[in-house]
């Protein structure tokens, strides 16, 4: 309920403990004057509502009082009583007062009738003030509907002709706020999304929604489009529009959406450059590593075997720097994964340690191993990566250190129920690294010095695959060196300790590979080295051999011919091995149809892999490969076959 404030004005203290006896009440605030100057203060001050004035008050006469009121816009809705001995008619001054606002009570004042008087005053004042107060929030409404930034809009929920739009029609659209009543809401829409604006209205209305948000293309007056918001609530059989211009955040969003499919495309490119990279690298060593197998068979004396050697050194070194290029790749494409599984961790540190102690020995560096007596045996470990890592600190580690030693010193930092936390240690007396490049050698392509690949190789790759192997273990890892003392290198990681793995019967490779009895395969290959490589090979081992170079040929071969097996390359003209594969699958009947395929891939992404299953290859032998590897293949497939066959 709103205050009302009364002021008294009377001379005569008795006058005012009457009138505040006889309208005592909690919700009235009563203030009393004597004077008209004092009164004049208290007016401007408590905001007044009702002013009971005597006519005998001193200063200023009540009259006078009265036009000083009347004529203030801050007071003339003050409602005035006048307290009078003479009658309305008989008093000419009451006639110089706009009498809108003036009432008057005759003296001696009758209760009952003062009561009645001033409580009807009470709730005309309250009526007044509530005007007042709708009128100020009415006009503070308008004020910001017509200075808001977006467009508020009231339209007819029948025919959508707009009723009311504020101001920010013209900023927004550039149509005139005065000529915009009348029109339709849905004219504003460009003109192709017109009926579906309607459509979207007439869903709002029939559904009575009380808030529902929408896009659309408005048209500006200069016909050029914007993209809108509109919130629309139904009421009382009109629509209540607030329409938002978001042009910039629907262009932000559309830049979003093709930088995304710009990022998209170059990572597809990326993605099929390093696959074709992959093929066109790792098959020609396929052929280099298939063509040392076969020259082994042949009689070599002494020099030569020394040159096969040599060959096969440098031909893995060739597979190691494009498997690196390769793993960085996968790395940063999220597409490089961790499998841990149970494995004896010191069998795997002390293969690790034979197998580099030759090189160290090459070069009179002393290498040392020191395992902790309370380092686990047996740990969930990714043995694969670890021997990667490890591989690469400590190759590059003999690689750096031309006298004195390498040590690698395995040991414990804190165990927790099942799971250890171990910490790797490579420490060298090598050359060191300057402190200013220290953090530069894990980028990729870096090295501690500019002059450094040239007087020790290497591609830069080592130490970045080795920080983003540990990270992607969950570890951590340190270095540090002083340039002409060496360096050492730290990881730190949690393993889970785990039984004691199966053991792996180990395979023998054997001079000579059994031989197949009635074997028909044909091979698509278009590399020639590996054409001349796997025929001779195929043909050791009593294989009856028919070379092709493309998938088409394949398709053609095997309707005109019967074969055993097929192996094929996936990357080759024309058709390649995904699309023959599927083609043999969907296109042939039975039993060529099933014929087993073996994809010879030189892909190193596990997608490529799952693509050639997918299109219905049985098997999978990446390139290069060792000639048993692709033996124990087409002994199981054609065994698988054979089984097959008895059943039907």
């Amino acid at each position: 309920m709103i205050p009302i404030n009364i002021l008294f004005v009377n001379r005569k203290e008795e006058n005012i403990v009457t009138l505040k006896t006889l309208l005592k009440c909690n919700d009235i605030g009563m203030f009393f004057s004597k004077s008209s100057n004092d009164a004049l203060k208290l007016i401007w001050e408590k905001q007044i509502a009702i002013v009971l004035v005597d006519d005998e008050t001193p200063e200023i006469n009540s009259f006078e009082l009265a036009a000083i009121l009347q004529s203030n816009p801050r007071t003339r809705d003050i409602l005035i009583v006048f307290l009078s001995s003479w009658a309305k008619e008989t008093n000419p001054q009451f006639f110089k007062v706009d009498n809108c606002n003036v009432h008057y009570l005759s003296k001696p004042l009758d209760h009952p009738i003062t009561l009645t008087k001033v409580e009807s005053l009470i709730q005309l004042a309250r009526h007044n003030a509530d005007i007042k107060q709708k009128e100020e929030e009415l006009y503070n409404l308008a004020i910001v509907l017509n200075n808001a930034a977006e467009i508020v809009c009231i339209t007819d929920a029948r025919n959508y002709q707009i009723k009311f739009v504020n101001a920010a029609v013209e900023k927004i659209l550039g149509y005139s706020q005065l000529e915009s009543p009348g029109r339709s809401i849905t004219d504003f829409a460009i003109e192709e999304q017109r009926i579906d604006l309607r459509i979207k209205l007439a869903g709002i209305v029939k559904d009575k929604l009380a808030y529902s948000v929408f896009e659309f293309e408005f048209a500006r007056y200069n016909k050029s489009q914007v993209w809108v918001e509109c919130r629309v609530a139904y009421q009382n059989k009109t629509l209540l529009f607030n329409i938002s211009d978001i042009t910039q955040q629907k262009n932000y969003q559309d830049q979003q959406i093709r930088s995304k499919e710009t990022a998209e495309r170059g990572k597809k490119v990326k993605e099929n450059f390093l696959a074709n990279m992959s093929h066109e690298l790792r098959t020609p060593v396929n052929g280099i590593i298939g063509l040392t197998n076969l020259l082994r068979k042949t009689p070599l004396n002494e020099q030569q075997n020394s040159m096969i050697d040599m060959l096969e050194v440098s031909s893995q070194s060739l597979l190691g720097v494009i498997n690196d290029i390769l793993d960085m790749a996968k790395i940063e494409a999220g597409k490089f994964n961790i499998i841990r599984s149970s494995n004896n961790l010191h069998d795997l540190l002390r293969s690790l340690y034979g197998l580099l102690k030759f090189k160290a020995d090459e070069n009179n560096i002393e290498f040392l191993l020191e395992i902790a007596p309370d380092v686990p045996v047996h740990l969930m470990v990714d043995s694969l990566r670890l021997n990667q890592v490890l591989m690469n600190l400590l190759s590059n580690a003999i690689k750096f250190t031309e006298r004195g030693y390498v040590k690698l010193d395995v040991s414990v930092l804190e165990k927790n129920g099942d799971q250890v936390q171990l910490k790797f240690t490579v420490e060298d007396s090598g050359i060191g690294i300057p402190e200013n490049r220290l953090s530069a050698v894990f980028d990729s392509f870096e090295q501690a010095e500019e002059d450094t690949a040239s007087k020790y190789g290497g591609t830069g790759l080592g130490l970045a695959i080795v920080k983003k192997l540990v990270e992607l273990k969950g570890g951590q890892l340190s270095v540090a060196s002083e340039q002409g003392k060496g360096s050492t290198f730290s990881f730190t990681n949690w393993y889970a300790t785990a039984d004691r793995p199966k053991e792996k019967s180990a395979f023998k490779t054997e001079k000579t590979l059994e031989p197949f009895e009635n074997v028909k395969l044909l091979v698509a290959e278009d590399n020639l080295v590996n054409q001349f490589m796997l025929s001779k090979m195929l043909k050791d081992w009593d294989i009856e051999v028919e070379m092709v170079d493309n998938g088409q040929k394949v398709i053609e071969k095997l309707l005109l011919n019967h074969y055993d097996l097929i192996l094929m390359d996936t990357h080759m003209p024309e058709m390649n091995g995904y699309q023959a594969a599927k083609a043999i699958r969907n296109n042939f009947s039975d039993p060529k149809r099933n014929i087993p395929i073996i994809s010879l891939s030189a892909a190193s992404f596990d997608y490529e892999q799952e693509q050639a299953l997918v299109s219905g290859m049985n098997d999978v032998l990446s390139k290069p490969f060792q000639p048993h590897e692709l033996h124990r293949k087409i002994k199981k497939l054609l065994k698988a076959g054979d089984m097959i066959k008895s059943l039907v």
